[in-house]
């Protein structure tokens, strides 16, 4: 394994494990300790990344060749291995050809598909933007095949999110403003009707990230409550996160003090933009938000003067729920105070270009909350999916309404029974 001709040795013995009737050489190669053979040259530092690129071409034959041969690289701990050599190569041709081998591992091997799944996610912290954004990509279609979840991946997958290296949360193409023209500023900026297509983000100049892509699968998932709340809870950063970046004027340069900002910001920022994403995509998911007091934590982020990205993307996704529930209209109204919620109606994409400090603390220093609204009116976890509208409808109105609501719903799971 330390020769000068290691590469076209394994070449070599390709050439067998590829031929027609390449069985026989298949079982004797495996009667010699191949598979493990080839999973210790993955971790050996003083082996050349093509040597190793070919060790991961001979167990990609390996395992096509059936189930029996992809639970035999599982147990011989090589997920561990393949994941771990993901990790660290530094070759991004040779780490596409370790995910084609991990997708190979994780289709048609029941006993072990569970094992390559959580190497997936436990390859999402790595340093490796490339590994990151192959790990996210092979992760969904993990996920559709395996069909449950485990704990640990909704808090990798919201870490992702602040990662500096774009390629891992967008994937495609984007227009000007990185955004679907979508709601008020729609209607300001083109004079055109909101479309459909708009609204659930899947214009073709939207950016859909391959983390937010994820994203959009596991809210069908068990872990849909804790997702949307890490979610929303990224919109306005902890306390103990805020005070590692207090400036330090005498100590840091300014540009470490931005570096030092950045994945907070960015985590933020991304999450505005897939609250965004998610709401588009469902009503029922922006409701359960409602109750979370993501429109607090929208204009919160509004008022995020650091960061103006931040500002833009909260902004964008308070537009949507200001247009879509009267009810949030209303005490985003009286919170801003009419001045500022004419900026934000007319401004909304580059309102942290318009407004000054005092409407920023203004916004960061909100105390809306719609949450308490419906559940003072006995609308929490209501599945009518009524929009609320405060300006037209008085304290009685709200509760005959929805006690005729509960009414009609009992009567019809009568009927049914």
């Amino acid at each position: 394994m330390t020769g000068s001709c290691l590469e076209k040795l394994l070449k070599s013995i390709g050439i067998f494990l590829s031929a027609v009737g390449s069985n026989r050489y298949l079982i004797e190669f495996l009667e010699v300790g191949g598979v493990l053979t080839l999973l210790e040259i993955l971790g050996l530092e003083k082996i050349k990344e093509e040597d190793k690129k070919e060790s991961i071409k001979l167990l990609q034959l390996i395992a096509n060749s059936g189930r029996k041969y992809k639970e035999l690289i599982c147990e011989s701990y090589g997920v561990r291995s393949i994941a771990e050599f993901l990790a660290i190569s530094k070759s991004e041709e040779t780490q596409e050809e370790v995910q084609v081998l991990l997708d190979s591992l994780v289709h048609g091997n029941p006993k072990y598909q569970n094992q390559v799944y959580k190497g997936l996610i436990a390859l999402l912290p790595c340093a490796s933007p490339k590994a990151q954004q192959l790990s996210l990509q092979t992760l969904k279609t993990a996920q559709s095949i395996i069909g449950t979840t485990h704990p640990s991946i909704v808090d990798c997958v919201l870490k992702v999110l602040g990662t500096m290296h774009l390629e891992v949360q967008y994937e495609g193409k984007e227009d000007s403003s990185g955004w679907p023209k979508v709601g008020m500023r729609a209607r300001v900026e083109e004079k055109k009707p909101v479309t459909k297509k708009s609204l659930d983000g899947s214009d073709e100049k939207a950016v859909d990230g391959i983390a937010i892509e994820l994203i959009k699968d596991l809210v069908n998932y068990d872990v849909r409550q804790s997702l949307l709340r890490g979610l929303v809870a990224l919109l306005i950063p902890s306390v103990k996160e805020m005070s590692k970046l207090q400036p330090k004027i005498l100590t840091d340069s300014p540009i470490l003090q931005i570096t030092t900002h950045l994945p907070v910001f960015l985590q933020q920022a991304a999450a505005a933009k897939t609250i965004g994403v998610l709401a588009r995509r469902d009503l029922s998911t922006a409701e359960e938000m409602l109750h979370m007091r993501v429109v607090h934590s929208l204009m919160a982020a509004m008022g995020n003067t650091d960061h103006s990205n931040s500002q833009r993307l909260a902004s964008l996704t308070l537009e949507f729920f200001v247009q879509t529930f009267p009810v949030v209209e209303e005490h985003v109204r009286k919170s801003m105070g009419e001045e500022l919620y004419q900026l934000f109606l007319i401004h909304g994409e580059d309102l942290y270009m318009k407004i000054d400090s005092i409407q920023a603390d203004i916004l960061t220093a909100n105390e809306v909350n719609v949450a308490k609204v419906l559940e003072l009116y006995g609308v929490a976890n209501s599945s009518s999916s009524v929009v609320l509208d405060p300006g037209d409808l008085n304290q009685m109105t709200y509760i005959t309404h929805f006690a005729e609501a509960k009414a009609q719903e009992d009567e019809e799971a009568e009927s049914k029974e």
